[in-house]
Order: C-alpha cells, then structure tokens, then sequence
C-alpha cells in the first residue's frame, strides 16, 4: 500500500468510527489524559486505532468481529509485531467502553504512567 493509499485509508477510518472509537476519542483527545494520541495512525502495514508517539503506547477497541477464532489469529500476528517495535498494546472490547469508560481511563491513565518511567 502506498502512502497516499495510507492516508485516504485512515481519513475513511476516521470519518467512519464506531460510536465505542467516537467515545474514547472525546476523552483522549486535546490531551485529556496529559499525553497527545493519534487517530488511525499506521505502524507497518497495519493502523491502529489510538496511539500516542511519545509513549509508544496503542490503544486498540475491538468489537465482535474480534472474538472470531480468525479474527483473535490476525489480532495476535499484528499484536506481536506491533509489540516487535517496542510499542505497548491495549486492548478494550466495546462493552468495556459503554459499561464503564471511567475505568476504561483509568486503565490507560496507568499504563502511561508505567509507560513514562519506563
């Protein structure tokens, strides 16, 4: 995929983000949490969903499609080259942000903190 391929990729990932993405991004944008996040930005061949650069930390939201046997394989082949880069994945289903996106914050307030001292 060529770069202008990348980019058109992202801008339509973007403009069509699940309700879960909508949610969490209106409360990591603007450095909401004290560290600047991305939309839909690319690392290899793949995009993630959230990343902040300076953390090397990915943030990733997984709907249904995800609990797919086929779906959990090519999660974890991207998983491990992401992390093969030194970038920290997590993972929240859908649920987890419309139950209880507090604590969805909390968890990635954490692992910024673990991520800044390391």
């Amino acid at each position: 995929m060529t770069s202008v391929e990348k980019f058109y990729k992202r801008r339509k990932l973007r403009k069509e983000s699940t309700i879960p993405e909508q949610l969490l991004w209106s409360r990591l944008r603007n450095r909401k949490l004290g560290h600047k996040f991305r939309r839909q930005h690319h690392v290899g061949n793949y995009i993630l969903d959230f990343y902040c650069v300076e953390l090397r930390l990915a943030i990733e939201v997984d709907g249904l499609i995800h609990h797919e046997i086929e779906h959990q394989e090519y999660d974890n082949e991207r998983s491990k080259f992401i992390s093969s880069v030194g970038i920290t994945v997590i993972r929240f289903d859908n649920d987890e942000i419309f139950i209880n996106i507090d604590s969805v914050l909390s968890r990635i307030s954490c692992k910024c903190d673990e991520s800044r001292k390391n």
